[in-house]
């Protein structure tokens, strides 16, 4: 099968131009660059992405896709369905499911599930101790050998400094990178949301800035001592990115991600309040409620220096990826008080939204850099081979993006299984209107 995406605007770091450049796909992969007027063979089905973004797939390197365990949730296929619709043509789930992915056969299964789907790549994140409980290392090598990218305790972070050095060690012979959920949970238990001012006037327990600082930093001095890879999971403080950026400065081999509320969001929206990009003065107090449970996550939104400070490390190139955390839960779990509902937003469906309107469209950054965050740099920290790129020779996973295209989400038009996203009637202003997964399409807007 032969594939043309023609007259598309080409974003890849690995281009040399791009404006009008078709991308020839045979066999599930790229084969050529045509520039305009080149002659493309006449079998080949065209994709006409004229005044469209052509961009290597988006790899969300942060998902949580409940299957399995809690299919009343998510499953592998609505939540691959929701990855598809939001531009994603990879995504990386979490451990976290019931029984752990802390094996080869869950990781081969779930796998096996996302092949069956077949609409987004799945590249499992396996689990450093086994059922993640901080004591027993898991087995790296055979996760690895059926398919897992990295490893990761997620929301149970290894509490043993000691524990974690050797889980360090252990993943760095095999190759893998430690993901971190940083938060020291002697300073964060009972929180549900940042400590600060906010969550004094509100009357709720606060998870201080310093739970993640401290983690952050041990992290830092072990994979100094060890030589391993470690990455920072959903960073969201500016102690956290400060030391990153020191140790990125020394070296140290440490990559991080910002999840797309965390760079959009304060603290100010647990209390009704939307405040949205940088001293933007765009405040509005009328279409939210006090203690929606849709603000509530971990990390918990923060006070306003410190998405500054996360708005200026993507700017910077300190920040290396973007990932959703998409965190699905029913509806019955979220009507609950704020006190007692569980942590997590779902976000594979208005993640590129939020990055065109928070950061290109305000100038943060530009297109080639959401490119390196969503795609090739995601690519290049997992080790994936012949993705996070669409030079000749690439697995053709394509997103093509329309840049102006203006929207609404509504969580009830969600492919997901669950709705609990605080974005439910935003408008946006640049969406996925089309993406291919090993040169087949996965999903047309």
């Amino acid at each position: 099968m032969k594939l043309l995406i023609a007259n598309g605007h080409l974003i890849d770091p690995a281009a040399p131009e791009n404006t009008g450049m078709s991308v020839l796909i045979e066999d599930g992969k790229v084969t050529a660059w045509l520039r305009p007027g080149e002659a493309a063979p006449n079998d080949a089905e065209v994709f006409d992405a004229s005044g469209l973004l052509v961009a290597p797939g988006f790899i969300d390197m942060h998902v949580h896709l409940r299957e399995p365990g809690q299919e009343h949730k998510e499953t592998i296929a609505s939540g691959c369905a929701a990855a598809v619709a939001g531009g994603w043509t990879s995504v990386c789930p979490m451990p976290n499911t019931n029984p752990v992915n802390d094996n080869a056969a869950i990781t081969r299964y779930m796998i096996e599930q996302a092949e069956r789907a077949g609409l987004a790549n799945v590249f499992p994140i396996g689990a450093i101790t086994k059922s993640s409980d901080g004591s027993e290392l898991a087995e790296m090598g055979e996760m690895k050998a059926a398919g897992a990218v990295a490893v990761s305790d997620d929301g149970r972070p290894v509490p043993s400094a000691g524990i974690m050095r050797r889980a360090m060690q252990y993943a760095r012979d095999f190759g893998l990178p430690v993901i971190d959920h940083c938060e020291d949970k002697s300073l964060s238990s009972g929180g549900v949301m940042h400590e600060g001012r906010v969550s004094l006037l509100l009357g709720l327990k606060g998870m201080p800035a310093l739970a993640e600082d401290i983690d952050v930093v041990r992290d830092i001095l072990l994979a100094k001592e060890t030589g391993t890879h470690i990455h920072i999971a959903h960073v969201s403080t500016k102690g956290a990115i400060e030391a990153i950026r020191r140790a990125k400065n020394e070296g140290i081999r440490v990559t991080c991600e910002v999840t797309p509320h965390h760079f959009t969001l304060t603290d100010r929206a647990v209390d009704g309040t939307r405040t949205s990009g940088r001293n933007s003065g765009e405040t509005q107090t009328d279409i939210r409620v006090p203690y929606d449970t849709n603000t509530k996550m971990a990390p918990p939104l923060r006070s306003e220096e410190h998405l500054e400070a996360l708005l200026e490390a993507i700017k910077d190139g300190t920040i290396d990826a973007i990932a959703t955390d998409h965190a699905p839960h029913h509806a019955d779990e979220k009507s609950l008080e704020y006190d007692r509902a569980p942590f997590g937003i779902t976000g594979l469906e208005t993640a590129i939204g939020l990055a065109f309107n928070e950061l290109v469209h305000k100038g943060v950054i530009g297109l080639e850099r959401l490119v390196e965050l969503c795609s090739a740099n995601p690519a290049k920290i997992l080790g994936l081979e012949g993705r996070g790129t669409l030079k000749p020779g690439s697995i053709a996973d394509v997103t093509v993006i329309d840049p102006s295209l203006t929207w609404t989400y509504r969580n009830a038009d969600s492919r997901s299984k669950s709705k609990n996203s605080p974005f439910d009637g935003w408008t946006f202003q640049g969406a996925a209107v089309a993406a291919f997964v090993a040169g087949r399409l996965a999903y047309k807007r």
